[in-house]
């Protein structure tokens, strides 16, 4: 009986999609016609017809977009990740369950295009809307974002958003800027480390860390997060098990590692329940070439395996699933599209545009992207590229001019430059036209010298004016092909420890380019590697006869003399550094723990604070403006400093050392024992035993002060002599007093 009724019932639905509309109350009631038989076959033809209709009407309409002011947002960056090393983008032996999954349950974008193929300027890009032409930010390192430029964070905590950002590489340090408007910028790669190598990096689980302490902690709003994976950079060398797992291919499984920490994430999210009410973004920075046109790695060409990102988007319930959008993006637009799904309105200096139109089906067409690489010229000596993605057009301006058709050519393998003048010809006025309306009139981000600054350099006997860089046309890229393999060659020897191979081919370079502060920083570096100081420093002080304002060489060389013990020589360095770059953390740092040594204190402390308004996370850096302030009579200015450090170091033995001493120096011998009982309970050292047994003979307790100083005489190996024969007679009186009593 049951299934007599589905039967009418379906037999119901399928008329009523065959038969007219009922007639209006207005139309003439005339007579039914008579109802045809349609013959089983064709009626179920003809059911499946209009159903089929309906359906493609249905899913033709736009695509739905729940914007909503009240989402979370967590915008995670893959660095150096091409989009064809993704499971979701094709990539067969890909092994990415977690952003696949998102891709399958959110939006993908099949052709998201960085704007520059470097970290620092690619990230700049990303938090402002800009392009590099507006944020003045060319190259890793060189620059800083100026605090003009706006960032996303800057906006969302403008709103009420919690924000926070957890970095894995020195390239988005906060000293370049890219700290602005984050409450927390967690950047920490090397505990205790005075200075950060320019290749300081952590893997995906040092970066999740921190960013899982944050999230657990409650947060009575809103919140904006950028987590940064750097892992598939050279070197690659995944961690067990992926590096057994890809020992073919060891960049697929850096990205299988950090997928990993991708699913961490989202597990995160879902166990704090707040999934359903985050605005997920994750984004390569950049890409990474295989060696397809010569180029290993990134930087120097403007390549489809440098230039295309994976770009996912996710919100549950708020975007729709399995999207896949075509058309061309940009980075630059994701700073727009995070604040159009906020429901907040964007800045007019913003250049990027949002894409939920795209998701929604009311855009369709690509868009237009101005891409770059200063890397060639500020690191090789060799001409920038400029370049416009435009169609299917790739144009890219250069030395020797570049066009590609990348519908008919994806793998760029034919310049069309010649046969297509008249698309080239619109191409570059097109480029040209971008460039003069996206410039911005802000200064670069990169510091000129004064003249005034200039005369104090050559003062101090940096400056050789009989020398200058050479100017004029630079040498386009592709003509130094051969050169590249060398230096290419270079860093894999000095990847594989052979030093002595790759200093050789560093000599080469140098020959080919002498005007380059990098020809001499590797030659330098790899001569360090081998122990020969002396010749690293012969190497770097011609570098900055012939380059003498570059701050990398003039850094470098005062690293290498305090390495060596020369501190007046290194003092020296640094002093120019400062004249080069008053910011510049290294020489601050440099400089005030040098005067400090040499007991400048006063002085030695005015560096210290500059340098904290620069990098105030520095442990190192804190620790020895702390002691600075105990050592000048600043005592309860320095246990405040200490406290602070505990409370964000609270396994340093050596923190709870020095305040313990410093208690003890202002008669606090309560806390000054509490204090160095931790110390030694971490980690037991002659110096904390010695100032446990001070503290209880200030107290009274004889017997408690005698233990201690047995202890200490227990191992006095370092220890000033007469500091040993001290505490052997006041031992010696300490148990006479004992027995006395």
């Amino acid at each position: 009986m049951a299934r007599k009724k589905r039967k009418k019932k379906r037999r119901k639905a399928q008329q009523s999609f065959a038969q007219p509309s009922p007639p209006s109350k207005e139309e003439p009631q005339g007579k039914k016609p008579k109802k045809k038989k349609l013959y089983p076959v064709l009626s179920l033809v003809l059911s499946l017809l209009i159903g089929a209709l309906f359906a493609a009407r249905f899913f033709l309409l736009p695509a739905k977009v729940r914007k909503d002011s009240r989402l979370n947002v967590i915008l995670v960056t893959l660095d150096t990740t091409r989009a064809d090393r993704l499971g979701c983008y094709g990539y067969q032996k890909a092994k990415t369950p977690y952003l696949d999954s998102l891709a399958s349950k959110g939006v993908r974008f099949l052709n998201a295009y960085c704007q520059v193929p470097l970290t620092t300027p690619s990230h700049c890009s990303i938090l402002s809307g800009t392009y590099p032409i507006f944020h003045q930010v060319h190259n890793n390192g060189a620059y800083a974002l100026r605090p003009e430029i706006t960032t996303l964070a800057e906006v969302l905590k403008g709103r009420g958003f919690e924000t926070a950002a957890f970095v894995g590489s020195f390239t988005v340090d906060s000293r370049f800027g890219l700290d602005q408007g984050f409450d927390v910028f967690d950047d920490r790669f090397a505990e205790g480390q005075a200075f950060k190598a320019l290749n300081s990096e952590r893997k995906a689980d040092k970066v999740f860390e921190p960013f899982s302490r944050w999230l657990d902690k409650a947060h009575s709003g809103q919140f904006f997060c950028w987590v940064h994976f750097y892992d598939p950079h050279l070197p690659y060398d995944p961690p067990s098990p992926y590096k057994e797992e890809f020992v073919d291919n060891p960049y697929d499984g850096e990205i299988a590692y950090m997928d990993d920490y991708v699913g961490k994430i989202v597990e995160k999210l879902r166990e704090k329940n707040i999934i359903g009410n985050t605005f997920l973004i994750l984004a390569g920075d950049h890409g990474e070439a295989f060696g397809e046109k010569v180029e290993a790695g990134h930087g120097i060409f403007l390549y489809e395996g440098t230039m295309r990102v994976p770009l996912i988007l996710y919100a549950e319930n708020h975007l729709p699933q399995g999207m896949i959008v075509k058309p061309r993006v940009r980075l630059i637009d994701l700073m727009p599209t995070i604040l159009d799904m906020l429901n907040i309105p964007a800045d007019k200096d913003i250049q990027g545009i949002s894409l939920l139109p795209f998701i929604a089906g009311k855009k369709k067409e690509s868009l237009s992207s101005y891409i770059e690489t200063y890397f060639p010229r500020e690191n090789y000596g060799w001409s920038e590229l400029v370049g416009l993605l435009s169609g299917y057009w790739k144009y890219i301006r250069a030395p020797k001019e570049e066009l590609y058709n990348l519908k008919e050519d994806p793998q760029e393998l034919r310049n069309v430059i010649d046969e297509e003048k008249k698309i080239a010809q619109e191409k570059r006025a097109m480029l040209e036209e971008t460039i003069a309306r996206n410039s911005s009139v802000l200064q670069s981000g990169k510091r000129e010298m004064t003249a005034e600054e200039k005369k104090r350099l050559r003062s101090l006997g940096y400056i050789d004016y009989s020398e200058s860089v050479p100017k004029g046309p630079l040498p386009d890229p592709k003509d130094r092909i051969e050169e590249l393999r060398l230096i290419q060659q270079a860093e894999t020897f000095d990847l594989e420890g052979n030093f002595a191979e790759s200093a050789e081919i560093y000599e080469k370079v140098l020959s080919l380019r002498p005007e380059t502060p990098g020809s001499y920083v590797n030659l330098a570096l790899m001569q360090a590697k081998m122990g020969q100081f002396e010749e690293a420093i012969r190497i770097l002080q011609q570098g900055v006869k012939k380059i003498p304002e570059s701050e990398t060489l003039l850094t470098r060389l005062g690293h290498t003399y305090m390495v060596t013990g020369r501190l007046k020589k290194a003092l020296e360095a640094m002093q120019a550094v400062l004249e080069v770059n008053p910011r510049s953390f290294d020489a601050l740092l440099a400089s005030g723990w040098i005067l400090n040594f040499i007991g400048q204190k006063e002085e030695a402390r005015g560096y210290f604070e500059k340098a904290m308004i620069v990098e105030p996370e520095n442990k190192f850096l804190r620790k020895n403006y702390a002691t600075n302030l105990a050592t000048s009579g600043k005592i309860q200015e320095a246990i405040a400093v200490f406290k602070i450090l505990i409370s964000d170091y609270p396994e340093d033995y050596e923190i709870w050392q020095d305040l313990g001493i410093a208690y003890g120096y202002v008669g606090k011998f309560s806390d000054s024992i509490d204090s160095l009982k931790k110390a030694v309970s971490l980690h037991p050292t002659p110096l904390a035993y010695y100032n446990l047994a001070v503290a209880f003979k200030k107290v009274g307790n004889i017997q408690e002060a005698v233990y201690y100083l047995k202890l200490y005489l227990g191992n006095t190996e370092g220890e000033d002599e007469s500091r040993v024969n001290s505490a052997r007679q006041e031992l010696i009186n300490l148990e006479k007093l004992l027995r006395q009593k």
